[in-house]
């Protein structure tokens, strides 16, 4: 039998990592393994286009046969269920490269690459919708608070099992540096398990903090399962650090790997922050476990993020989600006795708490669903924080439709953006809304990457869900909605009222303004935006 590998750990400057630090070096850089997996599926597409393009001259019959895939495949285009915003980015990549475009098409829509994840969890869905009984008596005080919440219960709960929770206590985190000080304390009490699951993990000293509790935890025959996403494993972490973890006692696993393979499957990503202690406690938000969240290092200015914790019943559903996606490749689904575990309850923060989540196999748009119901049920004021904007048509009409009846409708985004192309894409919706009563912000001190939304004093979401079409598409997302939660969207409303002082309003006169360059990318990115 083969030895197992011996993994050690390393302190430098006093941060825990089960990797030495290297210097980036243009040679490291060029031949790391985002670029060779880029080379790799790109070399795929180049051979598939030259045997395309090699029929096409080689084989006169391949003219007619181009033309009758293409008008087959655009019947097909407008016949589906496909989006509207997205029905008019495939038309123009089909009528520009009918072949590939329309091959792509039916490769994406036939769930090549991701139909046995899709069964997965659709099985574990069904495995789970009465998993956790929602309570009777909350459905009817919901009801009676007549604010149509019950009935966004009953909608998002078509999707799965996603019960409303009255009486749970709740803590909003206007910070990645207070929501990282309450979970490290949070994780040092458990007794029984933790999980976590997280989009991003990158090693420093946020991540080597919260490690070193885990590997205590672990050698104390506590629980300890850690997620990542997949992508993660390509701009983060070694491709074998699940095995690293492992090695202490974690026991760990990375979520859909990226492999040098074209695949729909690299199209739906984890994109859920969920932490849960014992049970009792959970965490959600925006705040992955990397030093740009809590600002110890600077990337984009200063980093602007939320997060929220859960303490009671309320809990079970964030637990349930997590056992869901570890499940996905599992044999024996496990569910007990953590579901059921005995929840000891906090201070009631009164209110209701819906926990959900967003899974991109299906049919139910939940993540777009509840934030289109908030701004159509809006009476007074609809405040938004989101990192991204890229609007489909139903978006996009919500925001302007509850700006126009009067509600005052408030973005709040970066202003310093990560990503160039995003920053630009959503600077083409600004004239439009703007024309319809909305009111932009930009974030000046840096980045903001925090997904709130705020309504009337009385509702609020917390949670990974951006305004984009790749979380309300593609990605796995979970949030808590709050309904009439009175400390916490206390919290939330007085995060925006300090983080409006702090931005710059977008004008006609800002826009006129605005460098060349940002107005020319934006406008070619509204051709793919609904493939971002």
């Amino acid at each position: 039998m083969a030895k197992a590998k011996v993994y050690e750990r390393y302190y430098e400057d006093g941060v825990l990592r089960l990797t030495k630090k290297r210097k980036k070096g243009l040679l490291s850089f060029f031949f790391s393994r985002f670029w060779i997996l880029l080379f790799l599926m790109l070399l795929q597409i180049v051979v598939f286009i030259a045997v395309v393009s090699w029929l096409g001259d080689f084989k006169p019959a391949f003219r007619v046969i181009n033309g009758l895939f293409t008008i087959v495949m655009l019947v097909y285009l407008f016949a589906s269920d496909i989006d509207a915003s997205s029905k008019l980015t495939w038309l123009f990549f089909i009528a520009i490269f009918p072949i590939p475009a329309s091959i792509f098409l039916y490769y994406t829509r036939m769930g090549f690459g991701h139909r046995h994840l899709k069964e997965s969890m659709e099985l574990l869905t069904e495995e789970t919708r009465t998993k956790i009984p929602q309570d009777p008596t909350v459905m009817e005080r919901l009801g009676a608070a007549d604010g149509g919440v019950d009935a966004l219960v009953r909608c998002i709960g078509r999707s799965g099992c996603f019960p409303a929770y009255e009486g749970a206590e709740t803590r909003y985190f206007p910070s990645g540096e207070h929501f990282f000080e309450t979970a490290l304390e949070e994780i040092a009490k458990a007794e029984k398990f933790i999980f976590i699951e997280s989009f991003i993990i990158g090693e420093g000293y946020m991540w080597g903090r919260i490690l070193e509790i885990l590997m205590e935890k672990a050698a104390a025959g506590v629980d300890v399962r850690v997620m990542y996403d997949g992508m993660c494993g390509v701009t983060h972490l070694p491709l074998d650090y699940d095995k690293r973890l492992r090695s202490f006692g974690i026991r760990a696993k990375e979520f859909a790997p990226i492999y040098p393979l074209v695949s729909s499957r690299y199209n739906f990503r984890d994109h859920r922050k969920i932490l849960i202690v014992d049970g009792n406690t959970a965490f959600t938000g925006g705040v992955n476990y990397a030093d740009e969240y809590i600002n110890r290092y600077e990337r984009f200015g200063v980093w602007k993020d939320a997060g929220l914790m859960v303490r009671g019943d309320a809990v079970q559903s964030f637990t349930l989600m997590f056992l869901q996606m570890w499940n996905i490749d599992e044999e024996t689904h496990v569910w007990e006795p953590f579901v059921s575990a005995p929840v000891i309850g906090g201070k009631s923060s009164g209110g209701f708490v819906i926990p959900y989540g967003d899974c991109p196999m299906d049919d139910y748009k939940v993540g777009e669903t509840v934030y289109m119901d908030i701004l159509n049920r809006a009476k007074s004021y609809v405040y938004i924080m989101t990192p991204y904007l890229v609007l489909d048509g139903g978006t996009e009409g919500a925001l302007k439709y509850a700006a126009q009846r009067g509600v005052d409708v408030r973005l709040i985004l970066p202003g310093i953006p990560d990503k160039k192309y995003a920053y630009a894409l959503a600077k083409s919706y600004y004239r439009v809304l703007l024309d319809a009563g909305v009111k932009i912000y930009e974030y000046t001190p840096g980045f903001v990457h925090s997904k709130v939304f705020l309504c009337d004093d009385e509702r609020a979401v917390v949670g990974s869900i951006n305004l984009d079409f790749r979380s309300l598409y593609h990605n796995y997302e979970c949030a808590a909605y709050l309904y009439r939660v009175t400390s916490a969207i206390a919290d939330v409303r007085e995060d925006f009222a300090k983080t409006f002082p702090q931005c710059r309003e977008v004008t006609y006169e800002t826009i006129r303004k605005e460098k060349p360059g940002y107005v020319f990318l934006g406008f070619l990115m509204r051709f793919i935006a609904p493939l971002l």
